[in-house]
């Protein structure tokens, strides 16, 4: 269920600072939101897996302290975050 490489290098091409950006708040909430919508799907298959559906409320939590950390500190970098990303 994890990310392969390549697919998380294709939603930092999106939203990277500069080249070798992975640890920005942007790139840690983009790869939150891929992982949240890959285990979403996995979840409407499989209703009763509880232990990946308690990793998706922990992910969404976290993701959401990003969010309000990055509106804290940069408002215009938070906007065009929540553009390009559709959330």
């Amino acid at each position: 269920m994890a990310l392969t490489t390549q697919q998380k290098s294709k939603v930092l091409e999106k939203v990277r600072v500069h080249d070798k950006d992975t640890g920005s708040s942007e790139a840690q909430i983009a790869l939150f939101s891929k992982e949240i919508e890959a285990l979403s799907k996995h979840l409407k298959k499989h209703q009763k897996d509880n232990s990946s559906r308690l990793g998706l409320l922990k992910m969404v939590a976290k993701r959401k302290r990003l969010m309000d950390f990055l509106k804290r500190n940069n408002p215009k970098r938070h906007s065009a975050l929540v553009k390009k990303l559709e959330l």
